[in-house]
């Protein structure tokens, strides 16, 4: 889903109040952190992840990895902290993504 600069706009601001559940350290982004990223954007389809300092990942680096992996839209990188947003396949969990189409 390519997002138009409203739709980004309403995420931003809906991401503006969380806190970041992934934090991507030392080891790097890995397959394993992938698929619990893809599993949480399942249930919430707005997360932040945020990249340590003491990793060697540049936030744009792992933002392009995980659009090519988990399909999912890059709403902003402020530093090291990335809005990830992907509308959930399961009806009982879309619930920001019916707003964004409203959009």
């Amino acid at each position: 889903m390519d997002l138009r600069g409203k739709q980004k706009r309403f995420l931003r601001s809906q991401a503006h109040h969380l806190q970041p559940i992934f934090q991507i350290g030392k080891g790097g982004l890995n397959s394993a952190m992938v698929v619990q990223i893809n599993e949480a954007l399942e249930k919430r389809e707005l997360i932040k992840v945020t990249l340590l300092q003491n990793t060697d990942e540049i936030a744009e680096d792992v933002a392009a990895a995980l659009k090519a992996d988990i399909h999912c839209d890059i709403v902003q990188i402020i530093g090291r902290v990335l809005v990830l947003f992907k509308p959930s396949s399961n009806e009982k969990y879309q619930k920001i993504s019916k707003e964004v189409k409203a959009i």
